[in-house]
């Protein structure tokens, strides 16, 4: 596997974007999706691939952003994926160490939804994929034994079933701790945790589980 970072841009509202995420010009791939690209492209960062049917830029914009060495995969409006399923679909085939998705929430529902959900793909590829906001990291795992830190800018941890349930789940170095609980589909039982030893763990045996870091508001760390 490769060690690449590779970070997708899509047009999701800016505020929704983490604060010093556009500052970071270390190195990462930028791939920007739709009005990503633009968002990419305005803060003075050239991403490496532009996915999208572009609907949500403006003659202007577009127009704009043509003037940049960049290359567009330009796609019909009308079509069986989303442009984020296609980015992100690109970005597997790339085997990079990790790829996190940004500007995927906020907005409308189905999107923001149907985003958490392509999660699995990273599992079906053995790929390590990942959801960043202002205030939320979110995840999905399979059965096994996970290490985690504490984490100043995501204090809170919460636990659902992203299957109908998952079986065994046990933590350990949390406020809130348990050992072979079964949680399903609508349970809370396992919203806002907090991890508070230097190190907590957490495992399952069944099921797949979604694993949500937050902040009740955003911190510069």
């Amino acid at each position: 596997m490769k060690k690449e970072l590779i970070y997708i841009v899509a047009g999701g509202p800016l505020e929704d974007l983490p604060i010093n995420l556009l500052k970071n010009k270390g190195q990462v791939r930028w791939i920007g999706v739709d009005r990503g690209v633009y968002t990419l492209l305005k803060n003075n960062i050239l991403p490496e691939r532009g996915f999208g049917d572009f609907d949500s830029v403006s003659a202007a914009e577009r127009e704009w952003m043509e003037t940049h060495e960049l290359s567009f995969t330009v796609y019909p409006s009308e079509k069986d994926q989303t442009d984020l399923e296609i980015a992100l679909e690109w970005a597997l085939s790339e085997e990079p160490a990790e790829i996190v998705m940004f500007g995927v929430t906020g907005g409308r529902l189905d999107h923001s939804w149907i985003n958490v959900q392509m999660l699995i793909k990273g599992i079906r590829s053995n790929a390590k994929v990942a959801i960043e906001d202002r205030l939320n990291r979110l995840e999905i795992k399979e059965p096994g034994a996970y290490d985690v830190e504490r984490d100043p800018r995501y204090p809170y941890m919460s636990f659902l079933s992203f299957t109908p349930e998952v079986v065994g789940l046990t933590l350990r170095g949390f406020r809130y701790p348990l050992q072979n609980e079964t949680v399903v589909w609508g349970s809370s039982l396992c919203i806002s945790n907090e991890v508070v030893e230097e190190n907590g763990s957490y495992s399952f045996d069944q099921g797949i589980l979604l694993v949500v870091r937050s902040s009740d508001a955003e911190q510069e760390v």
